[in-house]
């Protein structure tokens, strides 16, 4: 019997649920990676499926064992394909020199050597030749984890019932991405982004020095579409650590565009040139607040959005980098 094909089910953002709801729901870790449905036939294949539903099995050929792991048992499995850093934790500029290889299976190979990746599973969706779409969380949970999916590069961590302010302050504690809210009766639903499911991502704030600017398009012609942001280093350069094109009001980007353009200069302050067509350089005097989720390992800021102008701050108050704060 052939595999039926899954699209995976997707969380809602928000917050934790109420403290008298606790009990009812299982958390956890929310990781950085590739979303990955598993097909396992039975016969020792193994598939792997993209949220898009692009086959991506040959980028991952350390995973291929996985298709021995249950034997004669068939299962569609659902998942997160991750790159650790040293620490063990999720590094997606890591994996993302692994999810272009699929139409180069000898490169995906020898990258395998050099960048492993690991399977997270967290979910099953079919077992035998039972579909088990319609079973509550709990139950489907407790079948995973039965299957005893423990390997070199593939595990199913544990989920926790309940204690969910606990479980997300640890994953801030441990700079991790964030945590997923699970209620213990929901069904799966394919493709849908359901409030049976809430994701509750890390962001960590810091103060940067605005820099430059790259114009905006269409409707923000004339306006700043975005600002090159960077933080001072121990001898007292600027690195650029990022580009910030979100957060603001019209009347508030129109604001910083008069700030802007007060300070426009033709020397680039970075240490470094950035990767910016046409950019603006200004003399780096504002400084703004930025919320991010993590840092590359260059140190970029991943997925800024501005919050507010410090004008409490004077800009040799960051003579140094500032340390992140939980936002």
């Amino acid at each position: 019997m052939p595999l039926p094909l899954v699209s995976p089910m997707l969380a809602t953002p928000g917050t934790l649920p109420p403290a008298a709801q606790d009990a009812r729901w299982a958390y956890e870790t929310k990781q950085d990676g590739q979303r990955a449905v598993v097909y396992l036939a039975g016969d020792g294949s193994v598939g792997l499926r993209a949220r898009s539903g692009e086959d991506i099995t040959v980028a991952y050929p350390e995973l291929l064992p996985l298709g021995r792991a249950l034997g004669p048992m068939a299962a569609v499995l659902d998942g997160e394909v991750l790159a650790l850093d040293e620490q063990g934790r999720a590094d997606f500029q890591l994996l993302q020199s692994r999810m272009g290889l699929v139409g180069s299976p000898g490169r995906a190979a020898r990258m395998a050597a050099t960048v492993p990746v690991h399977l997270v599973l967290f979910d099953v969706m079919h077992l035998g030749a039972d579909p088990l779409l319609r079973l509550p969380y709990a139950e489907r949970r407790a079948r995973l984890e039965a299957l005893g999916l423990e390997g070199p590069f593939w595990s199913t961590p544990g989920a926790l019932v309940g204690h969910g302010r606990e479980a997300l302050e640890a994953t801030r504690a441990h700079g991790l991405e964030g945590l997923v809210c699970k209620r213990l009766d929901s069904v799966y639903e394919p493709g849908v982004r359901s409030r049976a499911w809430i994701k509750i991502r890390n962001m960590r704030t810091a103060d940067v020095l605005v820099g430059g600017w790259s114009p905006g398009r269409g409707r923000l012609t004339g306006l700043p579409g975005a600002v090159l942001v960077g933080q001072r280093t121990g001898a007292g350069g600027l690195r650029y650590v990022g580009s910030v094109g979100t957060g603001w009001s019209e009347a508030e980007r129109t604001e910083l565009a008069a700030l802007l353009r007060a300070a426009a200069t033709d020397v680039c302050p970075f240490d470094a040139v950035p990767p910016a067509a046409g950019a603006h350089w200004v003399v780096p005097r504002l400084v703004g607040e930025v919320r991010y989720s993590t840092r590359t390992r260059a140190g970029l800021l991943r997925q800024p959005s501005w919050l507010r102008l410090r004008a409490d701050l004077a800009p040799e108050e960051s003579a140094a980098d500032l340390p992140d704060t939980s936002a």
